[in-house]
């Protein structure tokens, strides 16, 4: 009887290599954590990196962003160990997109590509595909001209004239009238949550912002007792989660969003216009920070500026630092036998003293959530009796 054949029908991840370049006011350090910050998209993509390549220069080549010497060192590599694509940490015009793609002969994508096709994985409900869908389409519609590379064989003159340039029109012609069926389409779901918000108005509200991946959605679980999706990767939140909490006798609603990110496409804050309203009409953000990342100070400032371009840099502001368990001074030695910092000692540094205010926990652990539980109370009491003084809720 002959052998069975069995065939291994597993999806191989994709083998994808980094490029970045470092400008002159970055340094080989910095870099390279933006590039770190690259592999743990892909990795929440679904790829696999095998290599980073990096080039100083003043500027990005207009033509292929690197230089040619560059661009052949990673052509061969490419080659050789038969990379899937190349990612780029920043993101391409359409010209050195088509230039790339045709020295390479592989898949390329850019920083702003990336995040996209990880959005349009974890979007859920109907308004985050639509968001989703429309920030693709803004990205692509620039970009028609390199899906019809196949024309350029096609030689001018008489006869020869316009079958590529009409296909391009028409499709640009669609994807203009998608767009435009999309941006209707989020109108409508626009006036229902804000006929939703209008309906809970009374409450005080409260909204969770911060860097993606910092624990935003187990501090949400953590204060409200719900089962929020929580998840040890980029953007495991798209969707706006809003829930009633209730801390002594004081009611409010708690709102986790989407996290923010380094060079986050601005179409895409854009398209995620009514799901960030949260954030501009809470009353309270609570500003979570993972203490225990080595770049937790810049992701600070990506937050800020974020919230300023949104126009919610004024609004009144807790600092919560996460995961505090898993925290290790910049001249932490594994062989040496120091002690972890305690409460108190988080308490006497610079981000205890320059933050008002401060709270430091582990919402893994539940360690000092009593303390976070009764700043947020105190805050969210202040307002209430501002806005309602003669609430006998509270007395």
């Amino acid at each position: 009887m002959p052998r069975q054949k069995f065939f291994d029908t597993t999806v191989k991840p994709e083998r994808a290599v980094l490029v970045g370049i470092i400008t002159p006011g970055e340094t080989e350090e910095q870099t390279q954590e933006y590039l770190d910050e690259l592999k743990f998209l892909v990795d929440t993509a679904g790829g696999q990196t095998q290599k980073s390549f990096t080039q100083r220069m003043q500027r990005p080549d207009r033509a292929t962003f690197v230089g040619t010497g560059k661009l052949e060192e990673i052509n061969a590599y490419v080659k050789a160990e038969e990379i899937d694509m190349v990612i780029f940490d920043d993101e391409l015009s359409p010209s050195q997109l088509r230039n790339i793609e045709n020295e390479l002969q592989v898949k390329i994508l850019d920083r702003s590509n990336l995040i996209l096709d990880i959005f349009a994985k974890r979007a859920q409900t109907s308004q985050a595909k639509t968001q989703v869908e429309l920030a693709q389409l803004q990205y692509l519609l620039p970009r028609l001209t390199r899906l019809w590379t196949h024309l350029e064989r096609q030689k001018g003159g008489i006869g020869m004239r316009g079958p590529g340039e009409s296909q391009i029109e028409t499709d640009r012609r669609l994807i203009l009238n998608k767009i435009s069926l999309l941006k209707e389409r989020l109108k409508e779901i626009d006036k229902q949550n804000e006929t939703q918000r209008k309906n809970r108005h009374q409450l005080i509200r409260v909204s969770l912002v911060g860097y993606t991946n910092v624990g935003k959605s187990t501090i949400m679980n953590m204060v409200s007792k719900s089962e929020v999706f929580a998840e040890n990767k980029l953007f495991a939140t798209l969707d706006t989660t809003v829930r009633k909490v209730v801390i002594e006798n004081l009611p409010f609603l708690l709102s986790d969003t989407v996290g923010f990110i380094r060079k986050l496409p601005h179409h895409l804050i854009e398209c995620f216009k009514s799901t960030l309203d949260e954030v501009r009409e809470a009353d309270i953000l609570i500003h979570v920070v993972d203490i225990s990342h080595p770049n937790f100070e810049d992701q600070i400032n990506t937050v800020n500026e974020t919230l300023k371009d949104m126009g919610a840099i004024d609004k009144e502001v807790i600092t919560v630092f996460n995961k505090i368990d898993a925290y290790k001074p910049a001249d932490f030695d594994p062989q040496d036998e120091h002690p972890p910092l305690t409460l108190e000692d988080f308490k006497r540094s610079w981000m205890g003293k320059d933050k008002s205010p401060a709270i430091f926990i582990s919402a893994l652990n539940k360690e000092n959530v009593e303390e976070f539980r009764s700043v947020l109370y105190e805050k969210v009491k202040a307002i209430h009796t501002k806005r309602y003084p003669y609430d006998k809720l509270l007395y």
